[in-house]
This record gives structure tokens, sequence and C-alpha cells, in this order.
């Protein structure tokens, strides 16, 4: 008899955990992709502006995803690349420098620390950033940008 209830017993105790895990399951896989999908549409939607040089505007939507998310370096990175094209420096610099924080490894944001640097006539620290490319992805694009815009300043 103890047989024939234990099978009966163990699905039943599998059912009704189903019943409570499902049910929490599905909300959270639901909240994830909720915020998932709103930080890359805001990202993806600065990274057009920013395409299509509408700084501004950019900076404008990433403030957003920062505020939401102050640790994407994504967002950081191009927050420093908006501001650099609207030749605010000390700006870019600063949201350069929080990028690599969050992700020293960060490519996009040493290559465009690196093109900072090279604006500012830092070309050592530029040097630098392009090592760091290298060791990260060897002669990857932003490696090759990197020393065109040294090379561009006869820098190479």
């Amino acid at each position: 008899m103890i047989q024939t209830r234990q099978p009966t017993l163990v699905i039943a105790l599998l059912l009704a955990l189903a019943g409570v895990a499902a049910p929490a399951l599905a909300a959270g896989s639901n909240d994830s992709s909720a915020t998932a999908t709103a930080a890359p549409s805001g990202l993806s939607a600065a990274q057009a502006a920013v395409d299509a040089g509408r700084y501004p505007e950019a900076l404008k939507l990433l403030a957003t995803v920062v505020k939401e998310e102050p640790r994407n370096a994504d967002a950081l990175n191009l927050m420093g690349y908006a501001n650099r094209k609207m030749k605010r420096l000390n700006e870019a610099a600063r949201y350069y420098e929080a990028a690599l924080k969050v992700d020293p490894k960060h490519i996009g944001a040493l290559e465009y620390q690196g093109e900072l640097f090279v604006e500012t006539g830092d070309y050592d620290r530029a040097r630098q950033n392009l090592k760091l490319i290298g060791a990260i992805c060897g002669a990857c694009e932003e490696a090759i940008d990197l020393r065109a815009a040294l090379d561009a300043k006869g820098q190479s």
C-alpha cells in the first residue's frame, strides 16, 4: 500500500510545485524582457541620433538610459562621443573615464578616448590606448581607426 501511495504523493507534490513555480518563472521572464527591451531601445534611438549627427538629441536620450542604468558602459561611451563631437572635451573625457571604470576593456571607449587624446595632442596616451586595444582585439576596426587618427597627425 505504501508503494502505491508514494508515486501519487510525488506526482501531487510535483504538480503543486509546478503550479506555484510556473507563474513565478513567467513573471520573472516578462520582467526581464521588459527591462532588457527598454534599455536597448533607448540606446538604439540614441545611437541613431549619434549616427545622424543629432548630438543634443542623443545626449537627452542617453541621459535617460544612464539614469536607469548608471553602469551602462555603452551609453557612457556614447555620451563621451556626442560631447566630443560637440567640442565639449572635458565632458567627453569624463564620460570615457566613466565607461572605462565600468568596463576597462571597452574597446569603443578606448578608441574614442584615444581619438580625444589625439585631438588634444596627448599622443603618448593615445598610443597607450592603441596598445590596449591591440591586446584586446588585435587589428580590429577600433585599432585601425585609432591608428589612422594618429597617422593623420604624423604620430604613428
